[in-house]
């Protein structure tokens, strides 16, 4: 399976409702991860928070 963004790209991050609270908005696609089950995972930075998510390709969107 093959990661539909790449390092340095931006993209907009949607919070699921079922995980942990998250703050939706424009993030920094830091490192790409192993998949899970059939969503590819990537590590992601927002420049407002100090630390970094782990986001499934199935919430994030081209910013």
């Amino acid at each position: 399976m093959k990661h539909k963004y790449s390092v340095g790209e931006t993209v907009y991050f949607t919070a699921s409702n079922v995980a942990r609270p998250a703050a939706s908005g424009t993030y920094e696609v830091v490192r790409l991860l192993p998949t899970d089950g059939d969503d590819c995972q990537y590590r992601i930075k927002s420049s407002t928070e100090a630390f970094e998510r782990v986001a499934k390709e199935s919430q994030l969107a081209i910013s």
